[in-house]
């Protein structure tokens, strides 16, 4: 297989993703803008491995019990530094243009960045596995990406957004709605990646899966909230 079809089929999860999200926004975003952010997302992915990658030497060097490390590594070794990397793409490059004019926008322009973080994760992912790749494996991977990683990074974000939201209309609390927001979205992506890494048997499943199907429900009756306001967002 050529790098080029792994690029491909990195992408293709997070375009599914982003065009049925998209659909849910009645006052659609320009296209220039939904690809900006996008971008931008799977830029902020280089920078966040880094971050990741200095931390966890940072941690082994405390010589902690392995399941302390792991549950650090977990948390803030990957799940803080993703979700925070995500928002900060929406706080700098959204809050302050004049697209973001409805409540719905917090939440679907998290869930453009992260999918573009998560493009690029299977992007590496996918490129990791080598040349000798089989169209079995990519097509299992895509398939494990499409319906975990990429669905997780996407719901999440959608909660960041949700409070972001929030945080709009409770100026006062501003600050708590946010770090709420991202405070759940760490727990739940940390504790996702902790289950399928750590731990053994069923539970290695249906943790990942019952916080899947939570989030999902969470995000659509947050869209229907947030539908019904109809007011302007402006920071």
């Amino acid at each position: 297989m050529t790098y080029y079809f792994y690029i491909f089929l990195g992408l293709v999860p997070s375009i599914i993703w982003l065009l049925f999200y998209l659909r849910k926004d009645v006052h659609p975003e320009s296209n220039p803008m939904v690809i900006k952010i996008f971008f931008y997302g799977m830029l902020v992915a280089l920078p966040a491995i880094f971050l990741e990658m200095g931390i966890f030497k940072v941690l082994t060097k405390l010589n902690l019990p392995l399941i302390y490390l792991a549950i650090l590594n977990t948390f803030l070794g990957g799940a803080l530094i993703e979700e925070v990397m995500k928002f900060l793409v929406v706080k700098k490059e959204v809050l302050y243009s004049a697209e973001f004019d409805e409540p719905i926008d917090a939440m679907l322009y998290m869930i453009i960045a992260a999918l573009g973080f998560a493009a690029s994760e299977n992007i590496l992912i996918l490129l990791g596995l080598g040349p000798e790749l089989f169209l079995l494996q990519a097509l299992i991977t895509f398939i494990l990406r499409f319906w975990g990683a990429t669905f997780l990074h996407a719901l999440c974000s959608g909660l960041v957004g949700y409070f972001l939201a929030l945080s709009l209309f409770e100026t006062r609390k501003r600050l708590k709605l946010i770090s709420l927001g991202l405070l759940i979205s760490i727990v739940l992506h940390g504790l996702y990646n902790f289950s399928i890494m750590e731990i053994e048997g069923s539970l290695k499943l249906l943790i990942p899966l019952i916080i899947l199907i939570c989030l999902a429900i969470f995000l659509t009756f947050s869209f229907k909230r947030l539908k019904r306001m109809k007011s302007v967002c402006k920071i």
